[in-house]
């Protein structure tokens, strides 16, 4: 295998690995916020746990950038391409952003999901406005998404 293929997959293995770390850490931190919710409250079982499942979706968005980076260099199927030691470096880099965005957005939106879930148990009824804070923190790990998928798909063109 050469050198810039090798480079393309571990920058792949790496917007799954780091996004998905950050998604683990940021859905336990909320697991925990909702679990003591729900042994208070059961009724509230539906909101916390869409609260706290909003980090994972960072984890799905570095495994969907991994998928379009390893189909464009042919690993899962189809022909194989022979990268240069460039063209892996650049497969590298377009990961880097779900990769490294994924992480810390994901560590940071359970924080802010466990502060959410703290305003869902003390008025059920804000759970709408509740819901806005962590999705705020999402729309960071979206752009990052888009650019990791738009570099990703362009530079074998």
């Amino acid at each position: 295998m050469e050198l810039g293929n090798v480079i393309a997959i571990a920058g792949a293995a790496l917007a799954t690995i780091l996004a998905g770390i950050g998604s683990a850490l940021g859905v336990a931190k909320g697991g925990q916020a909702a679990a003591g919710v729900v042994s208070e409250d059961p009724a509230q079982f539906a909101k916390v746990l869409i609260l706290q499942l909003l980090p994972g979706t960072q984890g799905i968005y570095g495994l969907l950038v991994t998928f379009i980076a390893l189909s464009q260099i042919g690993v899962l199927g189809g022909a194989a391409t022979t990268l240069t030691t460039m063209q892996g470096w650049a497969f590298f880099a377009a990961c880097m952003p779900i990769a490294i965005v994924g992480l810390v957005s994901a560590i940071h939106q359970g924080k802010t999901s466990v502060a959410s879930i703290g305003v869902v148990a003390k008025k059920p009824d804000q759970f709408g406005k509740a819901m806005l804070f962590p999705a705020m923190v999402e729309t960071y790990a979206i752009l990052a998404l888009l650019i990791s998928i738009l570099a990703v798909t362009n530079i074998l063109k």
